[in-house]
């Protein structure tokens, strides 16, 4: 599997809460990103931002993006799904708090969502996530930042 020089960021824009903080970072370091959503979400594009509007259909994203990425492409998604399959593309996969899926920890987290949905199944309640903080924000900046630096100092050689 061959690695591009320079990463795509792709992101699962349709709840995506740090679609600015992804602009800027990614304007700092010249890479390209593209917002895919369906046609209910309105977006601009801009230098550098690339638009793609899917249908409405509840997968039409998620389908998207794995037809489109490859390897060493930045996925930023809330779907442990979509997640589990770009990590088979050899994509880096991140959430909009910052954390970093991978093939060491996806399996864990498809099963506690496996659990939380039987348990909702049966009549059980479970908590949503909390509310985005600035600290969320600043330390989703922070880790996709770093990513791109060691991505930079990776192809430099």
């Amino acid at each position: 599997m061959t690695v591009k020089e320079k990463p795509t960021i792709v992101v699962d824009a349709d709840a995506c809460p740090v679609k600015s903080e992804i602009t800027a970072v990614a304007r700092a370091f010249d890479i390209p990103v593209w917002m895919v959503a369906s046609h209910d979400h309105r977006m601009e594009p801009g230098p550098g931002i690339k638009v793609v509007q899917v249908d409405r259909s509840s997968q039409s994203v998620d389908l998207y993006i794995v037809n489109h990425v490859s390897a060493g492409d930045i996925v930023v998604t809330q779907d442990f799904g979509l997640a589990c399959m770009v990590l088979g593309k050899g994509t880096i996969v991140l959430s909009p708090r910052g954390e970093q899926y991978t093939n060491e920890n996806i399996d864990y987290l498809m099963e506690r969502r496996h659990e939380s949905a039987k348990w909702r199944r049966g009549g059980g309640r479970t908590k949503g996530p909390r509310a985005m903080s600035q600290e969320d924000r600043d330390a989703f900046q922070q880790k996709l930042t770093k990513l791109l630096i060691i991505e930079q100092e990776n192809h430099d050689v």
